[in-house]
C-alpha cells in the first residue's frame, strides 16, 4: 500500500507465478516463501560462464530453477524480475556457467523448495570490482573491455550495487541462502590482499541485506588445477583452500580432476562445468538447513477472530502464516510491497502502509492489487449492511469477499484523504469462523474501518416476522426483496400481483411512502403503500 507513483515490488503472486515459469516482480507483495531459496553467485569468468552450452542439456529448463535478472538481454528484459534459470544467465552472449548445474542439482536434492540464482560476475575482474569503496577507482584504469562488461551492471559498473538492488528484491518472495563464488585468476597478482577483500565483499552484502555470516555459509571453488594445466593453480593452494581461515562460515570446493576446455589454461570444459556445480551444490548441502518449511495458517492479529457484527479495524488484520499448501496456496494475510511507508509504530514490521490519522489508524494509499485479510467469527447467517469508512483524493474501489467468495464491490470518491466518509453496502455473510478479504481494485483510497450490522426485521416491534409475510396464493407466487428509497434492504416477501405485493410488503415497513421491490427473476417495482 505504496504512497501515490510508488512502484510496489515483487509479490506472492509474483512468487507463486515464477515457480510455475516467468514470473513479475511488480506486482503487490506478501510475506517471502521460506521454500524459496536464494544463492548469490559472483565472481570472474568460471562463474559469469565461459562453458560451450550443450543443445538439449545445458538449456533445458528446470521446473524449481529460476534466475533474477541482473542484466537486460531478450530472454529476460527486465531487471530484477524472475525467469527460467537457463544459460546464459550473467550477460547476454556468455556460456555455461558453475551456476547453471549448481542449481539443478541442489534443486533435485530438495524436492519441496525452488531454488533462484542472482548472478553477476565478469571475465577477467580482479575482485576490487565487487569492492563497493573500489570499484570506481578499479574501473577507472582497466580495460574499456572490461568496463563495458561491467556496465552490463549498471551504467558507473557498480557490480555490489547490482548484487545487493536485486536482493533485496528476492528477499521479498524468498530466503537468500548461501553464495557459491569463483574468482582468482586475476587475483594471482594481488599479493596478500585477496582474501581480506573477499572478506569485505561479502560482509558488505550481508550487511546490506540484514543477513548474518553466521546462517549464510559461502563457498569458493579452486581454479583449474596443475594436472589440467591450470595458470594459476598455486593461488587455489595458498589462498582459496586457505579462505576459510579467514572468513567464518567459509568452505572451500575443490576443482580436483576436472579438465580444461583444451583452448587456454583458465577454463574448464561443459563437462566439468557441470560436475563442478554438484560439488558445489553437494558442498551447500552440508551447511544449510534444507528441511523443507511445514506451511502454518495465518492467525488472527489479536488471538481470536474479530465478531461480526461488529468493527473491523483494517490495522488488525490476520499475522501472516508461513509455507506453501499442498495446492500451492500461500499462507499469506496482506499483499503489499515489503516497505511500511506509513507514519504510524502499529505494526511497523509488515509491509502494510499504516498512517495516524485524526480517526485511528488507517491502512494508506492503497494501490491497485493490494490486499488484506481478517479471521472473521460471524454470530448468524444473514444480510448484514457493510459500513466501509474511507478517503481518497478522486477515486478508487476496491471489494469484500469471504473466503474467496466475492461479497460486495465498493467505489470511494472524496477529495481529501483527511476526510473519511462512510460508504455502505448490503451484503448476505455465512454464519461462523471466516476469513473476509478486501482487495484494492481501483487506486488510491485510505481505509479506517469496516463495520457489519445486522439488518432488523421492523416487523418483530409487532409481532409478525419476515417469514411470516405470505399470502394464500396459487401457483404465481414469487420472492420480491424490499428497499426504501436510500436502497435500504428492509427485507423479504413472497406475493404474486401488485395489490398483493403491497399487502405484504406492507407488514415490513413502519409508515407508508414508496418503495422498491425487485424479485428474484430480476424484476424491479415501484410500490406505494399506504399507512
Amino acid at each position: 500500500m505504496g504512497m501515490k507513483n510508488f512502484l510496489s515490488l515483487s509479490v506472492g503472486a509474483a512468487a507463486i507465478s515464477a515457480f510455475l515459469g516467468v514470473g513479475s516482480v511488480t506486482e503487490a507483495s506478501a510475506a517471502p516463501d521460506p521454500n524459496f531459496h536464494v544463492y548469490i553467485a559472483y565472481g570472474q569468468s568460471n562463474m559469469a560462464g565461459a562453458g560451450d552450452i550443450r543443445k538439449g542439456t545445458d538449456d533445458k529448463e528446470h521446473s524449481r530453477y529460476k534466475m533474477f535478472a541482473t542484466t537486460s538481454c531478450t530472454r529476460y528484459p527486465n531487471v530484477g524480475e524472475i525467469y527460467p534459470a537457463i544459460p546464459p544467465m550473467f550477460h547476454c552472449g556468455e556460456g555455461l556457467s558453475v551456476a547453471d548445474w549448481f542449481g539443478r542439482y541442489l534443486a533435485d536434492s530438495l524436492p519441496d523448495v525452488t531454488v533462484g540464482v542472482i548472478p553477476v560476475a565478469v571475465g577477467g575482474t580482479k575482485i576490487e570490482l565487487f569492492d563497493k569503496d573500489k570499484y570506481a577507482n578499479y574501473l577507472s584504469t582497466a580495460e574499456n573491455w572490461l568496463v563495458n562488461w561491467a556496465k552490463d551492471y549498471g551504467s558507473d559498473g557498480n557490480a555490489y550495487a547490482r548484487i545487493v538492488e536485486v536482493a533485496k528484491k528476492a528477499q521479498q518472495v524468498g530466503v537468500i541462502k548461501g553464495f557459491i563464488f569463483h574468482q582468482g585468476e586475476s587475483g594471482a597478482m594481488n599479493g596478500n590482499n585477496w582474501q581480506q577483500e573477499v572478506k569485505k565483499t561479502r560482509d558488505d552484502i550481508l550487511k546490506a541485506l540484514n543477513l548474518s555470516s553466521d546462517t549464510v555459509p559461502f563457498l569458493a571453488g579452486g581454479l583449474e588445477d596443475r594436472a589440467a594445466g591450470g595458470c594459476c593453480w598455486s593461488f587455489t593452494d595458498n589462498n582459496i583452500k586457505t579462505l576459510p581461515n579467514v572468513m567464518d562460515n567459509t568452505y572451500f570446493v575443490s576443482s580436483e580432476g576436472l579438465k580444461g576446455n583444451g583452448k587456454d589454461s583458465y577454463h574448464f570444459s561443459s563437462e566439468s562445468y557441470q560436475e563442478f556445480g554438484r560439488r558445489y551444490a553437494a558442498e551447500m548441502l552440508k551447511h544449510i538447513s534444507s528441511a523443507p518449511v511445514e506451511p502454518e495458517p495465518q492467525t488472527p492479529f489479536k488471538g481470536k477472530a474479530l465478531a461480526i457484527p461488529g468493527k473491523i479495524e483494517v490495522e488488525d488484520f490476520d499475522i501472516p502464516g508461513k509455507g506453501k499448501n499442498e495446492d500451492g496456496t500461500t499462507n499469506d494475510s496482506y499483499g503489499d510491497d515489503s516497505e511500511n511507508h506509513g507514519d504510524s509504530d502499529y505494526r511497523k514490521d509488515t509491509g502494510v502502509d499504516l498512517y495516524k490519522k485524526a480517526t485511528g489508524i488507517a491502512a494508506g494509499y492503497n494501490t491497485t492489487g493490494d490486499w488484506l485479510e481478517w479471521t472473521v467469527d460471524i454470530a448468524e447467517a444473514g444480510d448484514y449492511t457493510a459500513t466501509a469508512s474511507v478517503a481518497t483524493e478522486g477515486e478508487g474501489a476496491f471489494t469484500l469477499s469471504i473466503d474467496g467468495k466475492s461479497i460486495a464491490e465498493f467505489t470511494v470518491t472524496g477529495s481529501s484523504y483527511d476526510d473519511f466518509t462512510d460508504v455502505t453496502q448490503m451484503v448476505n455473510l455465512p454464519a461462523g469462523k471466516h476469513v473476509l478479504r478486501m482487495d484494492a481494485t481501483q487506486q488510491y483510497f485510505d481505509i479506517d474501518y469496516i463495520s457489519f450490522s445486522a439488518v432488523q426485521d421492523p416487523c418483530e416491534e409487532c409481532g409478525l416476522g419476515i417469514a411470516d409475510v405470505r399470502l394464500d396464493m396459487p401457483t404465481e407466487v414469487e420472492n420480491f426483496r424490499i428497499f426504501d428509497m436510500n436502497g435500504v434492504y428492509l427485507g423479504m416477501v413472497r406475493a404474486v400481483g401488485m395489490q398483493n405485493l403491497r399487502e405484504s410488503a406492507a407488514g415490513l415497513v413502519k409508515c407508508g411512502g414508496t418503495y422498491l421491490a425487485r424479485s428474484v427473476s430480476g424484476k424491479t417495482l415501484q410500490i406505494r403503500i399506504a399507512k
